[in-house]
């Protein structure tokens, strides 16, 4: 006969959603709906609730509705962007607007995803659950990094900056705009100079878990998937000296 197995000690890490809606009926249904999904759901009635409540959780994911009083998605998206410790934390707007150019002002603010209401509640958790495993998934390609070898990491660079010098690859090219954010900027930059993320946290003075977030975020912005590939871009488009 065989031994009976222990019970598993492991426990599997609920995602911790923050929903931020002015409407209470919808607020309650949806939070309802995402708890019975599996999801750990902390709602708040305004983005200024939202806003103090993104720094005590500090969520996997934010759900904002666009329109609300004191502080709208818009303004609570600039806030978290701008907060070191938030600043990688993926959002997605509901909205009762549809229009192409709402839509396109909120990508271009930031956001992940935007879902524009009524919405089936079933594509909401679909959408929920991708942008929460893209996350997962650039995460841990980030912290893969993170104890890579530094000597091979800087010699790829050097071939890199060689070979665009010979290539004259930079000579006259228009630079790229993305939407960086002032850390983002500061993180690729020294992505690019071949530190690591351990080293990147003790010279911003951060941890590393959000060092990782950043460059998970350049690797969304720039369409990467490596460290190598992030620098190649850079050095490429003229985002780095």
């Amino acid at each position: 006969m065989n031994d009976p197995q222990p019970p598993s000690n492991e426990v599997e890490k609920q995602p911790k959603l923050l929903l931020v809606d002015d409407e209470p009926g919808l607020r309650n249904a949806v939070q309802a709906y995402l708890e019975d999904e599996g999801f750990d759901v902390t709602t708040a009635v305004d983005g200024e609730e939202g806003w103090q409540k993104a720094q005590q959780l500090f969520p996997d994911l934010v759900i904002s509705d666009v329109m609300m009083p004191r502080c709208d998605g818009y303004e609570l998206l600039k806030r978290m962007r701008a907060d070191e410790r938030l600043g990688g934390t993926p959002v997605i707007f509901l909205t009762a607007k549809g229009m192409t150019v709402d839509r396109t002002q909120g990508y271009e603010a930031g956001v992940d995803d935007y879902i524009p209401k009524p919405f089936d509640p079933d594509e909401l958790v679909a959408r929920v659950r991708n942008v929460v495993r893209r996350q997962d998934r650039l995460l841990a390609e980030a912290a893969r990094f993170a104890d890579a070898d530094v000597g091979q990491m800087a010699k790829q660079i050097t071939e890199i900056r060689s070979m665009l010098s010979h290539q004259d690859a930079n000579s006259g090219k228009e630079v790229q705009l993305h939407n960086f954010t002032p850390r983002e900027s500061s993180v690729l930059q020294l992505v690019a100079e071949g530190l690591m993320n351990k080293e990147i946290a003790r010279q911003l003075e951060t941890s590393i878990r959000n060092v990782e977030k950043y460059v998970s975020r350049l690797f969304i912005k720039t369409g990467t998937s490596s460290r190598t590939e992030l620098v190649r871009y850079a050095l490429e488009n003229n985002l780095v000296t």
